[in-house]
């Protein structure tokens, strides 16, 4: 929300749920993260729907924007409303309950162009009543770009899938990136000359981390296992990109030793620990995996982003962070992660000028410069 106009909200926001008292709409949108087994972790969903239905009564609207497996909201939340609202979900008919809906969050951080008022909104509802309130206040916000799902388990598949084709799509890219590499071929020349057929599409290898990319897939296998169905497709793409820290490091350690040598003095900076450009949030990020993996070689380490904001990061992974270089600040290797607009403003001279010689390196993983 815009600093100058918080005032106008002053009372609203708050972190104690009376605030909801008089509220006929509840959209909850939390995260759903993993675990460490890598299985859905939906206690966010539960917790926040508990909260809502506190406070609903009969026709209250209840509507998940969290990206979850096809049929959560009806599984997880409905059964949760029911028991502490003592009402009926509205179906069939539209009196004497409530009503849910799901619509999936299309946020993408950094994208100025893909806002929320002129991206399409994706509703749905468990009755006709709910879904024509839920139609009434999305279409304020998005200027009318409304698709309506059939069904509440549509719109969540729908949602997740989003996510689950862009992993499998840069997993490719990333399997091609390590194939050419071993055959000594550029892939960023090879994207180049394949991106001038009409429907090639422009996906591009790199780090893939976040709070949905890295996770999506998790929340659809564990539904599919459910029900019996083993897929074979989507996780191997998870598998792929999840490699690549230890593929990146490999390389960084190679380029290093045969231009430097072996010696652990060596300084290297990383420019970039968000899980992409732009964006402070540093969820699943995998240039922190980088990172771990280039402490245990020893090096000396030390990490710039400006984008990111110090937190207890530091507290488990033992980083020198930097949020700006002093004049004097001298590396042997400067490996860019992620591609801010802040380090492609500064340009390739500012960094040259930190390195040590002209014997030092920079490696530009994403294409940066």
């Amino acid at each position: 929300i815009d600093k100058n106009k918080v005032s106008l909200f002053k009372d609203k926001i708050s972190y104690d749920s009376i605030v909801l008292k008089d509220c006929d709409i509840f959209i909850v949108t939390v995260p759903t993260p993993i675990t460490k087994r890598k299985l859905p972790n939906i206690s966010f969903v539960k917790n926040a729907t508990k909260i809502a239905a506190r406070y609903m009564t009969k026709n209250s609207t209840f509507i998940l924007e969290s990206t979850v497996y096809p049929g959560l909201t009806e599984e997880i939340c409905l059964p949760i409303i029911e028991k502490i609202t003592k009402l009926k979900c509205n179906y069939k008919k539209d009196i004497g309950g409530f009503h849910i809906g799901y619509s999936p969050e299309r946020v993408n951080p950094g994208d100025k162009d893909h806002r929320i008022d002129n991206t399409i909104k994706i509703i749905s509802a468990s009755s006709l009543y709910g879904l024509k309130k839920i139609e009434y206040i999305y279409s304020k916000v998005t200027k009318n770009n409304l698709h309506i799902s059939p069904s509440i388990k549509v719109a969540e598949a729908a949602k997740i899938i989003e996510n689950i084709q862009r992993d499998l799509n840069i997993a490719l890219m990333n399997e091609l990136h390590k194939l050419f590499n071993k055959m000594e071929i550029d892939t960023k020349e090879v994207l180049k000359a394949a991106n001038t057929k009409w429907n090639f599409h422009n996906f591009v290898p790199g780090l893939v981390g976040g709070h949905c990319i890295s996770v999506d897939p998790y929340y659809l296998t564990f539904k599919a296992k459910k029900l019996q169905f083993n897929p074979k497709v989507i996780l191997a793409g998870r598998d792929t990109n999840d490699s690549m820290p230890i593929f990146y490091a490999k390389k960084i350690k190679s380029v290093i030793e045969k231009k430097l040598g072996k010696s652990k003095k060596i300084k290297l900076l990383l420019c970039g620990i968000t899980f992409k450009k732009n964006v402070p949030d540093i969820r699943n990020s995998k240039s922190i995996d980088l990172s771990r993996i280039l402490l245990k070689y020893g090096y000396k380490l030390s990490v710039f982003d400006p984008i990111f904001s110090k937190n207890d990061t530091e507290t488990r992974i033992p980083l020198d962070f930097k949020n700006k270089l002093l004049s004097n600040e001298k590396f042997d290797c400067i490996v860019f992660c992620v591609d801010h607009n802040f380090f492609k403003n500064k340009g390739i001279s500012f960094f040259k000028k930190h390195l040590y010689s002209k014997n030092s390196i920079i490696i530009d993983l994403v294409n940066t410069f």
